[in-house]
């Protein structure tokens, strides 16, 4: 493993609050039902034009559910994995880096995916550590903390040169 460059860590900005990571994760939320939600219209409509026959989808159907869950798996984790952040997530400039501040592995992606509905399903107290905790790292974090990234200082602009002195502020 090679050592994390200082301007790596130095280019993070504070660890990402709850708000934004929420409003991410709201964001992210609507922008993958509204995929599924136009790949299941466009299977509908091919359906249509080949078979003749009207395809439906319903929530209870468990098919549906179960396309669903597995879809937002892949949103998530190929999100993570490929660039640490998800749509939502750039939006807010927020990103999952290792705790050192470097780049996460993609496979810190997959299995923040992975672990993610374990923070539901005990009853929100994954969370808990985002409210708690100074890295603000939730219980799926696996090593990783999603950190908001501040742009660097724009740079001073140089200095502008004095004009010469007018020849008639000194007399000869």
């Amino acid at each position: 493993m090679t050592p994390t460059p200082a301007w790596s860590v130095t280019a993070q900005g504070n660890y990402a609050g709850s708000v934004s990571r929420f409003t991410a994760y709201v964001i992210d939320l609507f922008a993958s039902s509204a995929v599924y939600t136009l790949a299941l219209a466009a299977i509908s409509y091919v359906v249509q034009i080949v078979t003749g026959k009207q395809v439906s989808w319903n929530r209870q159907d468990i098919a549906v559910v179960v396309t669903y869950v597995a879809w937002e798996f892949f949103y998530f984790g190929y999100c993570w994995a490929v660039s640490g952040q998800t749509p939502g997530m750039a939006l807010l400039g927020v990103r999952v880096v290792r705790a050192d501040g470097a780049t996460a592995e993609p496979w810190r992606g997959v299995v923040r995916s992975l672990a993610f509905p374990l923070s539901f399903l005990l009853f929100g107290l994954g969370f808990l550590g985002i409210l708690v905790q100074r890295e603000r790292r939730a219980l799926h974090g696996s090593g990783s903390s999603p950190a908001r990234r501040e742009r660097p200082p724009r740079p001073k602009p140089p200095p502008r040169p004095k004009p010469p002195p007018s020849p008639a502020a000194h007399p000869p």
